[in-house]
């Protein structure tokens, strides 16, 4: 046997060739999990055979985690992709099995081990960004797409959080129709540009309203939280609903460690609602990290600058915040009226990867790069020591 560290055993290698493709097959990752299939006890046989096409020719047993797994083909392309050019080339045959109820809680051992039910509570090396507004239609879930994908794009690990139950859009921003996979009662989110995504809109069948109140809410959240493998994110952004509500009041209480990011428009009256939404931080105890101002000033074409909604709100939230806090609330960036950045959005292609040099795509990188910066680490948080006499 060759050591793993996964929740089941190497397959038995005999050959040169076979111990070759069990090490190439370590950089291919299970694309909901993005971990190597090799480590989730995925690989159930690597057996060398006589030559189909090529010099070589090898029959690899993949074990899936569900049957009917919706990126069975995304599998089986990386891990023909993987060997083929092995040993001068190597013809590679797929088969696919499923695993056994044994196998699937060896796995979920293996992922969840050890890891607190909550893994954004108290201690949490991510850092968690809750992007809110005080009102809709400031562009607030844009925002929260285009930093999520510009952060992943930087190589960060990535998770989102869709927590706008009513008013869910973060997966037709993303351009994704997929659906999460169930591992027993463990939710793997799909990846979109990068990103690990979840939102009430990949479990419906249809694009209908969700018609619910509080307490449903609340569970909803708690279990895109908790039910959720989001393994070890550096940064993890929730797209808050508009407003002071049950959402965020939830979000507050689940994710102790998270962070405000204020969005608003430079209209003062939408400046005002939205210093509120960072002034709930005082009741919930979170900080505030900082006012993205959204629609700013445009350039147009012959050098005039358009101030379609006026211009100084996302300073106003600043500067208000900062002096009721009683700290600084920087204002992160100012991010222009840009006709890219609804075409790209429409098209579920982000500004900051179609079009990153574009007027709003650069603003949203430079500050997804200044969130970037933000040291992950261990300053301020409580660990669990107990002096011992």
């Amino acid at each position: 046997m060759t050591d793993t560290a996964g929740p089941a055993d190497a397959p038995e290698l005999t050959t040169d060739l076979e111990r070759a493709a069990w090490t190439r097959l370590g950089s291919v990752l299970d694309p909901e999990i993005r971990r190597p299939v090799t480590e989730l006890g995925m690989i159930a046989s690597i057996t060398e055979g006589p030559a189909v096409t090529g010099p070589h020719h090898l029959t690899v047993g993949v074990r899936l985690t569900i049957a009917g797994c919706p990126l069975r083909d995304t599998i089986t392309g990386d891990v023909e992709q993987a060997l083929a050019d092995l040993h001068g080339g190597t013809s590679v045959t797929v088969q696919m099995t499923v695993m056994t109820a044994e196998q699937r809680a060896g796995l979920k051992e293996f992922l969840t081990g050890g890891r607190p039910p909550n893994p954004f509570g108290p201690g949490t090396l991510t850092r968690v960004y809750a992007v809110a507004s005080g009102k809709g239609g400031v562009g607030k879930s844009t925002v929260t797409a285009n930093l999520a994908t510009a952060l992943a794009d930087r190589g960060l690990s990535v998770g989102l959080v869709d927590a706008d139950i009513h008013g869910f859009s973060i997966p037709g921003l993303l351009g994704t129709t997929a659906r999460p996979t169930r591992v027993d009662e463990m939710i793997l989110p799909p990846v979109a540009h990068g990103v690990k995504v979840i939102s009430i809109g990949m479990f419906l069948d249809s694009d209908r309203p969700v018609a619910w109140r509080g307490p449903m809410l609340h569970r909803a959240l708690e279990q895109f939280v908790t039910d959720v493998y989001w393994g070890d994110l550096d940064i993890l952004l929730v797209d808050l609903p508009p407003g002071t509500g049950d959402i965020a009041i939830s979000a507050a209480q689940l994710l102790s460690t998270s962070e405000l990011l204020i969005v608003t428009t430079p209209q003062q009256a939408a400046a005002q609602v939205a210093a509120r939404a960072g002034e709930l931080s005082e009741q919930t105890g979170q900080q505030v990290a900082g006012v993205v101002e959204n629609m700013a000033a445009m350039t147009l074409p012959d050098g005039s600058v358009l101030d379609l909604f006026g211009s100084g709100g996302g300073q106003t939230v600043s500067d208000r915040l900062t002096a009721t806090l009683g700290r600084e609330v920087p204002l992160l960036g100012s991010v222009p009226l840009d006709p890219q950045l609804r075409q790209d959005g429409d098209g579920g292609t982000p500004v900051v990867l179609e079009h990153p040099q574009s007027p709003a795509g650069a603003e949203l990188r430079r500050v997804a790069r200044s969130l970037a910066v933000r040291p992950r680490g261990l300053s301020g948080l409580k660990l669990p020591v107990t002096p011992r006499d």
